[in-house]
């Protein structure tokens, strides 16, 4: 029983291991598949959020809400 538990592990590991072919590389880096599409336009809208909810932090950036940052 627990050498099969050990296999079918080992088994699934193995498996999320891909070798990607340069032109399958095309697709992977499209601008869709990004996180952030524009993030010049996503500081932008925090900053608003910020100034409209008076609170900041929560985003990646430093600080909290007293001004002491």
């Amino acid at each position: 029983m627990r050498f099969s538990l050990v296999a079918i592990a080992l088994l699934m590991s193995m498996a999320s291991c891909v070798a990607v072919k340069p032109y399958q590389r095309e697709k992977l880096s499209s601008p869709i598949m990004t996180f952030q599409p524009d993030p010049y336009e996503d500081i932008l809208d925090l900053h608003m959020l910020e100034a409209r909810e008076a609170a900041s932090g929560g985003y990646g950036s430093a600080g909290g809400g007293c001004g002491c940052n």
